[in-house]
């Protein structure tokens, strides 16, 4: 991921926004044509993360700068094979909400060193990320019982993060190393 650098810069920040916007755009939008399992909001409070992910990307710091690409990124979600049970999509919303975990820690390292830029994304919205993770995992304990669900939520969960790591572009030329034992080669 771009923010997984030493040193990362507020451009090193717009990279990681665009990734997640290609990745988090098509998700959210997905998810929305349900209403029932994670989307039921008697459930879980519905949280929608691409607005803040795009004042980001509006903010004067990164709005100044170059635009590394000008070519988009594809749309990989959902796949072909996606299943629209609700427990695949709790497995969905597992590496979604999870990612959440990761930019509080993220917020921490870096507000000081992209400052002045708020990381209004990898803050949130003011929620703590833990009780709403605590919440999240409890409510998919209660909804994903059976080894059939479970198995339907691991999938969702795979596909997810699968869809996430063929928008890095290292992916390909790392990714068959890393499987053969040929990683640093």
């Amino acid at each position: 991921m771009p923010l997984a650098k030493a040193q990362p810069t507020i451009a090193d920040y717009r990279d990681h926004l665009t990734l997640l916007k290609a990745w988090l755009g098509p998700i959210e939008n997905w998810l929305a044509g349900f209403a029932d399992g994670p989307q039921d909001p008697r459930t879980l409070t519905p949280v929608r993360r691409l607005p803040l992910l795009e004042s980001d990307l509006a903010h004067d710091t990164i709005a100044s700068l170059r635009v590394s690409s000008s070519e988009p990124l594809p749309c990989l979600f959902p796949p072909a094979q996606a299943d629209h049970h609700a427990a695949y999509r709790w497995g969905v919303c597992y590496v979604v909400e999870g990612s959440q975990l990761g930019g509080a820690v993220l917020y921490k390292q870096l507000h000081a060193q992209l400052s002045p830029h708020p990381l209004r994304y990898l803050a949130g919205e003011g929620e703590p990320v833990g009780p709403r993770w605590r919440g999240f995992v409890q409510a998919l304990e209660q909804h994903v019982t059976d080894e059939t669900a479970v198995r339907r939520a691991c999938e969702g969960a795979i596909q997810t993060f699968d869809s996430l790591i063929a928008l890095l572009p290292t992916a390909i030329e790392i990714a068959p190393a890393i499987f053969t034992g040929h990683a640093g080669a």
